[in-house]
């Protein structure tokens, strides 16, 4: 049985008045979360806007990082792009840094593909990487990618690439998948995406999850994603972020957590979320955290 992933958060990213990252409060924030009991922080995942974030700006975030004194094996990046060279190259990078894990999504800018297709891409990946392939969590997303991975494909996968797979993020919200992947897979690192499902899946197995939500209730989802202690409070949340753009509404609640106000920039196409929102989201979040977990 492989050892316990745990709580990684998936980590917001800050941008200020230029639109370049505010690498300093990004640190902080990182800091915070695994003082507060978050096994590593995911970089540039769908939460972090990894999709608009570019090459080289991942390597200036990734090493400040670690000279900040992050370790390396507390840091998960985000791969999410189409080419398989350019997905390559950023893992390369981040692998070569000692990251503990790639969270690597398929390429989602051609829809109905086939099995044989996306396992022609991930196989390109792999074999770009060679040795350097390894901890590789793959990433079912489809609300974003409109591109879902089988379990046949990550068995496929798990089969020709011997310990380069780590396990599976699944952010599908479609809990019959999640179940048939703990019981298919349960040998790897599965994790949980929807926060509505996690303290489920590891009653039945799972690993842990990466969390857009521990940015700003951190002990709330750890409990969950390390103890299957369900949390209603929680699965509310997740309802009043869905009523607006899920990324922008996180980091409205960081920006209130910090006090930081460069949390509430986005980078285009994505847009913020305008006063009216904010409020709402606040609100939402002080009626229902005042209480003590149901």
């Amino acid at each position: 049985m492989v050892s316990r992933f745990g709580l990684s958060v998936a980590l917001a990213t800050p941008f200020d008045a230029s639109g370049q990252i505010a690498i300093l409060p990004m640190v902080t924030q990182a800091r915070a979360c695994l003082g507060a009991g978050c096994s590593s922080a995911t970089l540039f995942g769908t939460t972090g806007e990894g999709a608009s974030v570019g090459t080289a700006e991942r390597r200036i975030v990734t090493e400040a990082m670690l000279a900040a004194g992050i370790p390396a094996h507390r840091l998960v990046a985000g791969v999410l792009v189409d080419a398989a060279e350019d997905a390559a190259e950023q893992a390369r990078h981040a692998l070569q840094c000692g990251v503990r894990n790639i969270l690597l999504a398929p390429p989602s800018y051609f829809k109905n593909v086939g099995e044989d297709g996306l396992f022609g891409w991930f196989s390109a990946v792999f074999a770009a990487l060679g040795p350097l392939a390894r901890g590789i969590l793959l990433y079912n997303i489809p609300s974003v990618t409109m591109v879902p991975l089988p379990l046949t494909l990550i068995g496929r996968l798990c089969a020709a690439f011997p310990g380069v797979i780590a396990g599976v993020k699944d952010s599908g919200g479609d809990w019959s998948y999640s179940e048939a992947l703990l019981r298919a897979h349960g040998d790897m690192v599965i994790l949980i995406g929807d926060e509505r499902h996690l303290a489920r899946s590891v009653r039945q197995g799972g690993q842990g999850a990466i969390s857009g939500m521990a940015n700003f209730v951190t002990g709330e989802i750890r409990a969950m994603a390390e103890d299957g202690r369900d949390d209603a409070r929680v699965g509310s949340f997740v309802l009043e972020l869905l009523r607006f753009s899920v990324i922008p509404a996180v980091k409205v609640m960081v920006a209130r957590k910090t006090g930081d106000e460069r949390w509430l920039t986005v980078r285009p196409p994505l847009e913020p979320i305008g006063s009216q929102g904010r409020q709402q989201v606040a609100a939402a979040y002080d009626r229902l955290f005042a209480t003590e977990p149901a």
